[in-house]
């Protein structure tokens, strides 16, 4: 089920309904778990017995880490929930991707490297670092295990954030479920509003854009490199809108429920360093990246040449947790290397200086992560510098022959949603988050509601678009 569905909209009003009619602490978080676990089976029924592997697995580990003295019994036992979680999500996202990349040294070897027919569980990589972080912590004596089962259970397949995010810590979530929550009216509305503001965020904004994204991406040769531009400007604003549509449904569904998730976006393209940038986008990933990777790794504690490789080898990581292809790796190492410099540059650039620059960097950047491959990326690159392809090329768009680099598309919609994108982030540099707010006792709240919900009926594109993160 996909949140902007009716039949998650139906599924949720059976939810809230019957989690708020039920006094119990236990019989409201089986209800909820039981619940996750037929969101999770519509997708692919199949794949439930991952949840529960994990689920067992770092729940007894934790356990076993608590109860052990021994230094080295405690760092098997991690080592034991790194290799299972670690390894589930390396055969279902990786082996295919490693055995591809190995295929030339296979065959110099005589051997076959015939790949597998392995679909993706969806939301794996999220499900296994939320897990992960659990067990870490309580390795590091950060938190206590947890003696319940069911509360535990229930964090790992929470749906609300269960197939991209936020990945929320154990820490965070676990002392919420183990009391019951009290209605409160004002959280509940404001949930509500969260969950509209997040669906008109991925309908109206970030599935327009992606018409225009997808049909240029798919044949970059045959845009003038006006059209191309725009296509990678709509790619920002469609990740960032889809992924941030999605996290504000999450974090409002888990409101309506009595519980509350941490912030996942900070309106990211505001920043005016790269640094800045990831303390402000995917913020639950890039901190779970800095605790339990780039710190462990030595940190910034030694010299900077120390400092700089941990910083390239995180973000390297965290370029290919977003996908199997060597595309994703280059946007981590692009990335990774963009914080080296700004690391190595002593002196701040001007606040205009440094948004353009951040720009620049990250735009760049989205081209390699949304780029099929990187013959796909190279002529996005060529598009943006005003260079086709070296013999001139046909190709049909729209029933008609146009010569390569001589389309000029400017689709009404996705400049709209464009123009959107853009007055959304200068008000809310000009006057932060509260005028996004939709007080309850105010007269324009049931007409500004009543709005949405017409402009989302009314303007959503036709036929289904799942969300960006889903497929990572």
């Amino acid at each position: 089920m996909n949140f902007t569905q009716l039949e998650f909209l139906c599924f949720l009003a059976v939810v809230v309904s019957i989690a708020w009619m039920l006094r119990g602490r236990v019989a409201r978080n089986g209800l909820l778990l039981l619940a996750s676990y037929y969101f999770y089976a519509y997708w692919d029924v199949r794949f439930c017995g991952l949840l529960l592997l994990s689920t067992a697995v770092d729940f007894f580990v934790a356990k076993r880490i608590a109860a052990s003295e021994e230094d080295s019994t405690r760092k098997r036992w991690l080592v034991c929930s790194l290799i299972v979680n670690l390894g589930m999500l390396g055969f279902f996202k990786y082996f295919n991707f490693f055995l591809e990349t190995a295929e030339p040294l296979v065959r110099s070897l005589g051997m076959n490297a015939s790949t597998l027919p392995i679909v993706l569980p969806v939301g794996i990589s999220f499900f296994t670092f939320q897990t992960l972080s659990y067990t870490i912590d309580v390795y590091r004596r950060k938190m206590s295990p947890t003696d319940n089962l069911l509360d535990f259970a229930l964090y790992v397949a929470f749906f609300p954030q269960l197939v991209a995010g936020p990945i929320v810590r154990a820490a965070h979530l676990l002392p919420q479920l183990a009391v019951s929550p009290t209605w409160n009216s004002k959280r509940m509305y404001n949930g509500g509003q969260q969950l509209l503001r997040g669906a008109v965020k991925k309908v109206l904004i970030a599935d327009h854009l992606a018409d225009l994204v997808d049909g240029v991406f798919a044949g970059p040769e045959l845009y003038h490199p006006a059209t191309v531009w725009l296509a990678v400007f709509a790619y920002a604003g469609q990740i960032y809108y889809d992924f941030s549509g999605y996290s504000d449904m999450a974090i409002g569904i888990a409101k309506m429920l009595g519980y509350r998730f941490p912030v996942n976006f900070r309106h990211p393209y505001l920043s005016t360093s790269v640094g800045e940038f990831w303390h402000r986008w995917h913020i639950t990933l890039s901190t779970w990246l800095r605790d339990y990777l780039f710190i462990p790794l030595g940190g910034s504690r030694g010299p900077a040449s120390q400092t700089n490789r941990n910083l390239m080898i995180t973000m390297t990581l965290g370029g290919l947790w977003h996908g199997a292809a060597l595309t994703f790796v280059c946007w981590g190492v692009w990335h990774g290397l963009a914080l080296v410099v700004a690391r190595a540059k002593r002196l701040p650039l001007p606040r205009v200086a440094g948004w353009c620059a951040t720009m620049s960097v990250v735009l760049f950047g989205w081209v390699l992560f949304r780029a099929s491959s990187f013959q796909s990326a190279v002529a996005i690159y060529r598009g943006l510098i005003g260079l086709t392809a070296p013999v001139p090329m046909l190709g049909v768009v729209g029933g008609t022959w146009a010569e390569a680099g001589t389309i000029l598309w400017l689709p009404p919609l996705p400049l709209m949603a464009l123009g959107c994108m853009v007055a959304e982030h200068l008000v809310w540099r000009t006057r932060g988050r509260r005028w996004m707010r939709l007080p309850a006792d105010r007269w324009f709240t049931p007409v500004a509601t009543a709005v949405m919900i017409w402009a989302l009926v009314l303007y959503a594109p036709r036929g289904f678009r799942p969300f960006v993160y889903f497929q990572f």
